[in-house]
């Protein structure tokens, strides 16, 4: 996420004279008796909701007052943005608006160019915009709900569903599309939902649960989790972030002795109920070892769109090891509904066969919501995430200690290329895979961290011999800390925001404008194919790489989830210009031979609010930055597609008109968001296609060979030009 760090932080809000602190006004307590839809009887809706819930109305002021002056601090943390009383701020400033433009246009930005945009970004035209309440570019909702218990979400599903509103969902806000903000909808901020984590930790205990499911699904958790080989979980709210999980986890750890791990983003404020639904890279917390995010599911709780309270997760699976896997797949998915939606008091809940006119298929909804992105098939409440036996925890940085110095930066391309070697062929340095496995990183180029047994520093040192760098100040710019216990508590020491101490710090903080654009998912397969391909990585790589694929994200899918075939097959994820991807990588990496079947190329939790794919007629063309929006839209491979491919898409699409058939969800490039809104309506879809069995080889064995420093070139922040022309 560093790539981009740079670019967002204009100097617009001290030009326009926003200063001050944010508002202190208690929000929440507003009565909702006018501003949008005020046609509607909303003290109906008030009326149902818990005592703690609260129904507020909100406006543009509440954006400017309460989130503007948190991106002029010196020390920005989304902490503080996430916290609000309104609760709209959003982690980059922009997403406020259609499209992340300030700048109108009468065709809601269709009419313009990317390369307008980007004008509109370096010349200073935008700053009257942003401070113009009137301006019909602004994509903020007007009434924003805070539940606190599932009935509160029950409610207000239901008096949209009644009324034909859309609801937008939001947790912490970090999607980079900006799909939990949306104009015109009814805001259900999660952030003070029940808090499930601080308590939320089971160890399952295999002599008391017998070998059947429970009707109720009760201990359906549990013998997944064992049929894992693994003996515990932690239940988590639909409003708590990464933050409050750590730290939950932390607590149990220091209170039993250290005993569990938690697969999990790199930021504190990241939400699983984000993360985890667009697969969830842990390049960082393990994930090499222990699978992507969506792969730490074990039981869903959510609120449909239909009204119905539900829990569901796998009931049937069977070992698959044979074939490569390290989890069971998933044979048959069974959920139960609540029969009475109005109890507030969870200890009253009953859970029961849903009624015969039920509909919803919860095969399909599992491969749905785990992989096809959050906010568009309901509202998650709770989750059970798997948990993983603690491993202690190394985290290596690069010309830190004591100072950054010259000398080590003399050498940066060097320790490149030894931690590519390390993850992606650690017997060119003697490494076995296994300690490979164990390590990972984000895409920041100086640091990485290592799980359990591991030999980077004797690596290293064999690595410096052989290219005749044996100085003793060239060891000391590797640095490890193996002190920490944690990820999280890494995090906490290493960069907590002092405004906020004891939290799980941002990465990144608080920006003007997002990420524009998707990194490729480079396919290993490929990959290893030749020095040749290696060496063009070499060439045309943009950035450093993000090092969160191989091992359990290939082998620990449970084969029932929709999270794209090149998340699996990834060797690891980079970005590559326009031009030089489309026009000559795009062919070598990917599978083009059947033009009716766009294949996924593009990593989902990191794909910006411009991702697209190529001329539809023509992918090694990209698709033109002096094209308008419109024109963009008709013509090239849709942000959906390019992530998922047209099969899966399509499957998801069919998926979406069957769950929500009157689109009450529809956030920005979410599933669905992109029909033609004729396609929304139609009742004669065909039924979900089945499931595909994982495709590609699950070995978990890295391969590759040596990479020179040209593999890590970072975007330049200050090059805009640049950024707007990567996917």
């Amino acid at each position: 996420m560093a790539y981009f760090a740079g670019a967002a932080r204009f100097l617009l809000l001290t030009a326009v004279g926003i200063t001050g602190n944010p508002s202190t006004a208690d929000a929440a307590s507003a009565s909702p008796v006018s501003g949008w839809r005020s046609d509607l009887d909303w003290a109906a809706l008030t009326s149902e909701l818990s005592s703690s819930a609260s129904l507020i109305d909100t406006t543009y002021d509440n954006y400017k007052e309460e989130c503007f002056p948190e991106f002029s601090e010196p020390s920005p943390t989304n902490h503080a943005l996430i916290d609000q009383p309104s609760g709209m701020c959003l982690p980059h400033l922009y997403l406020g608006w259609e499209m992340s433009w300030p700048r109108p246009s009468e065709n809601g930005h269709l009419d313009q160019t990317y390369d307008q945009a980007a004008q509109d970004l370096t010349d200073g035209s935008l700053e009257s915009w942003l401070v113009d309440p009137t301006n019909p570019s602004l994509n903020l909702p007007s009434k924003v709900l805070f539940p606190s218990i599932a009935s509160d979400v029950v409610a207000a599903v239901n008096f949209a569903k009644e009324h034909g509103l859309e609801i937008s969902v939001k947790n912490s806000g970090h999607s980079y599309q900006g799909a939990s903000s949306k104009k015109d909808t009814l805001l259900l901020n999660m952030n003070r939902y029940t808090h499930y984590a601080p308590t939320g930790i089971t160890d399952c205990d295999a002599s008391i649960l017998g070998i059947t499911v429970a009707e109720d699904l009760s201990s359906q958790p549990c013998l997944l989790s064992l049929a894992k080989n693994k003996s515990s979980l932690i239940r988590v709210g639909g409003g708590e972030n990464f933050d409050k999980v750590y730290r939950a986890v932390i607590a149990a750890n220091e209170e039993e002795g250290y005993k569990y791990h938690v697969v999990g983003g790199g930021a504190g404020t990241v939400s699983p109920m984000g993360w985890s639904w667009q697969g969830g890279l842990a390049g960082s917390t393990g994930g090499r070892l222990d699978g992507f995010g969506v792969d730490q599911v074990v039981q869903l709780e959510m609120v449909l769109p239909n009204g119905v309270h539900v829990k569901f997760g796998p009931t049937e699976w069977e070992d698959v090891s044979a074939k490569g896997f390290i989890v069971p797949r998933t044979k048959v998915v069974s959920g139960v509904c609540r029969s009475n939606p109005d109890e507030h008091d969870e200890e009253n809940w009953v859970w029961e066969r849903c009624p015969e006119d039920f509909d919803t298929d919860f095969n399909d909804l599992w491969f749905a919501v785990r992989g096809g992105g959050g906010g568009t098939w309901g509202v998650v409440t709770s989750v059970f995430l798997q948990l993983h036996d603690y491993l202690p925890v190394t985290p290596y940085f690069f010309n830190l200690v004591p100072s950054p110095t010259e000398e080590c930066s003399a050498i940066a391309p060097q320790f490149a290329e030894f931690k590519a070697q390390y993850i992606s062929a650690p017997s060119l340095l003697n490494v076995t895979k296994e300690h490979s496995l164990a390590c990972g990183s984000a895409d920041t180029p100086s640091e990485f961290w290592c799980y359990g047994e591991e030999d980077v520093m004797q690596a290293w040192t064999r690595f410096l011999d052989r290219n005749n760098l044996t100085d003793p100040a060239n060891v000391a710019c590797l640095s490890g800390f193996p002190e920490i216990a944690g990820y999280a508590e890494g995090q906490i020491y290493l960069a907590s925001n002092d405004r906020m101490p004891g939290k799980v710090p941002d990465s990144p903080a608080p920006m003007t404008i997002g990420p524009y654009v998707a990194g490729v998912l480079v396919p290993q397969s490929w990959f290893d194919e030749s020095e040749k391909n290696r060496k063009t990585i070499q060439e045309y790589a943009k950035n450093a790489p993000y090092y969160a694929f191989g091992g359990a994200t290939a082998s620990g899918s449970d084969q029932a989830n929709s999270l794209s075939q090149a998340h699996r097959n990834a060797a690891f994820m980079t970005y590559f210009s326009l031009e030089d991807f489309w026009g000559n990588l795009f062919p070598q990496m990917f599978d083009v031979s059947d033009k009716t079947n766009f294949p996924p190329v593009f990593g989902s939790n990191h794909a910006g609010f411009l991702t697209a794919g190529p001329l539809k007629e023509d992918w090694t063309k990209p698709c033109p930055p002096e094209w308008t929006f419109e024109e963009r839209r008709e013509k090239c491979i849709s942000f959906q597609e390019a992530i998922y491919g047209t099969e899966q898409l399509a499957r998801l699409e069919a998926i979406k008109k069957a769950v929500d058939p009157q689109f009450i969800f529809n956030c920005v490039n979410c599933i669905g968001n992109n029909l033609p809104e004729a396609s929304k309506s139609e009742d004669d879809e065909p039924s979900p296609a089945e499931a595909e069995p994982l495709l590609g080889n699950s070995s978990d064995e890295p391969s590759g060979a040596s990479f020179v420093s040209s593999f890590v070139a970072a975007i330049s922040a200050a090059a805009v030009y640049l950024l707007i022309h990567i996917m």
